[in-house]
């Protein structure tokens, strides 16, 4: 091949090497379910800020007709899509997050690209991410919370606030600051302290992946603790 044929691939191949590193420091945003009961609001725009986006797909029924929406946001009382189709305020939909199971509701609001719907009857969120006991159990999403966490690090333990929490991560806001690539241990109250890295940062928030995931029965214990000290306070 040549000294400039192996020049080639090796700059092919360091470029691949490049864009995995990025993408592996990318924020990724996926499907947020929440715990509160109120139906989502419209997002924040966010500029400069740049994510690898993984949204959950459903389908969109209005009327007779059938589309496919993305789903951005979660709660008992709402949902948050994209939908890729003209919903004027006030139309009746359903959304089928779970084929056969649609959810009814109406759209409230529209903001660029985004609608926000208000369901019919509240749902339970927790066991609609924990899906029927008879089939498989995917790992489970993001849930926004907003508890209290310690985060150590070389030695020094930080307070932080939790934004959102799965199996395998958690993304925390804390005034330190901590570097990417850091190893960490997370505390949340009521949960064993978990070992993890820090993947990203971006202006006082945090993603960290753990070590090892949490069992599903243990988060799920959890998070009903979360709903019900969040609908306390509220």
């Amino acid at each position: 091949m040549g000294a400039a044929g192996d020049r080639r691939m090796w700059i092919h191949a360091l470029a691949r090497q490049s864009s995995r590193l990025m993408v592996d420091e990318l924020p990724v945003e996926t499907t947020l379910y929440s715990l509160r009961d109120s139906p989502p609001g419209p997002p924040d725009r966010r500029t400069g800020e740049r994510h690898l986006t993984l949204l959950r797909v459903g389908a969109l029924i209005i009327g007779e007709r059938r589309e496919l929406c993305l789903i951005k946001n979660v709660s008992a009382g709402g949902m948050l899509i994209r939908a890729y189709c003209d919903i004027a305020l006030g139309t009746p939909i359903s959304i089928e997050l779970k084929h056969g199971e649609p959810i009814g509701g109406i759209a409230r609001w529209i903001k660029d690209g985004c609608v926000g719907v208000t369901f019919d009857e509240s749902v339970d969120v927790i066991a609609l991410l924990t899906g029927s006991p008879e089939g498989p159990r995917p790992r489970m999403p993001r849930v926004e919370v907003g508890s209290i966490a310690w985060l150590r690090e070389d030695g020094s333990t930080h307070r932080a606030r939790t934004v959102n929490v799965s199996q395998g991560g958690v993304k925390i806001e804390c005034a330190a600051a901590i570097p990417v690539g850091a190893e960490v241990t997370v505390s949340l109250p009521g949960l064993s302290p978990r070992a993890g890295t820090v993947r990203w940062g971006d202006s006082g928030a945090y993603g960290v992946t753990f070590n090892q995931v949490i069992a599903l029965p243990d988060l799920v214990a959890w998070l009903q603790g979360e709903r019900e000290r969040l609908r306390a306070v509220g």
